[in-house]
């Protein structure tokens, strides 16, 4: 009786198994989601889409599983990106330098920013008040490119003021605290200074060098991810898609799953995302296809070039992957 016992203990072992094997082979199981760690930033531009995605199930939808993280700024990703702790990221315009330095890629433009500014302390009228005053400033970022800019207008250089480097909650903090003259910044996070100091100056914005060069934010990837995981790279930019087109179609709807996300009243996302240029799916189909995307790039890297932030670019059409960006909208 044990030897039969153990007969069919065995012979059910190896039903059992067959079957996994048979399982495994056909496919009837559901497949494993790919995981994807995905950097942003706590605004509406960096932050609107990923909302939409966890919201509608985009994530799902296309095979993936995310995990995301939140950072200050967009080097800080672009690092985490080249040393294989992130696989996709968000930046600003101001670190648009390290994908042209190839360290990156640019996977798909997000919006045109409209967030930046110069602020100074109340009874500041001009840039050129600034003339030796210390500006904080978070280097490798949009509000570096600003106050770079600005300067330029005003026939003045770096050399002319104090420029220290500082994270973006220390000049919120110093500024507020009146440690710092003026600071190359950006909203939402200068509504929380004017808490404290209502009367600040807005010296310079994006809108006063529109012609002379855009400010496109965008999300990013590993080399490594687009070289090597391509069909994964294809799925998240699917994500990406569907989420805008959501954003376009339901804007307050998608200031209300960003609120949600970051935690924070509707009010200051609004104000936010009134700073800012949606790009849908259609406009940056067709600007890519006809060459003003990289027009764009061509001009932000002369400007970085110009700054000597960029010895040298490997060129638009070798760190913006324009064209997985538009297949992964067909079928």
């Amino acid at each position: 009786m044990a030897i039969r016992k153990r007969l069919l203990g065995a012979l059910f072992a190896g039903l059992v198994g067959a079957a996994a094997l048979t399982g495994c082979g056909s496919g009837s199981g559901p497949a494993a989601a790919d995981e994807v760690r995905f950097g942003y930033i706590g605004d509406f531009n960096g932050a609107s889409l990923l909302a939409v995605a966890e919201d509608q199930g985009l994530w799902a939808k296309h095979g993936l599983e995310a995990e995301t993280s939140v950072f200050t700024n967009g080097p800080l990703q672009i690092q985490a990106l080249g040393s294989g702790d992130l696989d996709f990221g968000y930046i600003g315009p101001g670190a648009m330098w390290l994908p042209a330095s190839g360290q990156a890629k640019v996977v798909a433009l997000n919006t045109l920013g409209n967030a930046d500014r110069v602020i100074a302390q109340p009874g500041t009228a001009t840039i050129a008040d600034l003339r030796g005053k210390t500006i904080g400033v978070p280097q490798g970022t949009s509000g570096e490119m600003i106050l770079d800019l600005a300067l330029r207008q005003a026939g003045l250089t770096k050399n002319d003021v104090r420029v220290v480097p500082m994270d973006a909650s220390t000049i919120v903090s110093a500024f507020s605290a009146r440690r710092i003259d003026a600071a190359g910044f950006w909203y939402p996070a200068i509504a929380t200074i004017k808490k404290q100091v209502p009367d600040l100056v807005e010296l310079a914005k994006n809108s006063d060098f529109a012609g002379q060069v855009e400010f496109p934010t965008a999300f990013v990837a590993g080399n490594d991810v687009v070289a090597g995981q391509a069909d994964k790279a294809r799925k998240v930019i699917a994500v990406l898609r569907d989420a805008m087109a959501y954003r376009s179609a339901n804007p307050d709807q998608t200031i209300r799953l960003t609120a949600k996300l970051l935690k924070v009243d509707e009010a200051q996302v609004r104000a936010d995302a009134a700073n800012v240029k949606v790009l849908g799916v259609e406009d940056l189909d067709r600007m890519t296809g006809d060459g003003t995307i990289e027009r764009w790039m061509s001009g932000m890297d002369g400007y970085f070039t110009g700054t000597g932030q960029l010895k040298q670019s490997v060129g638009p059409a070798n760190y913006y992957t324009g064209d997985l960006f538009t297949s992964a909208g067909r079928p």
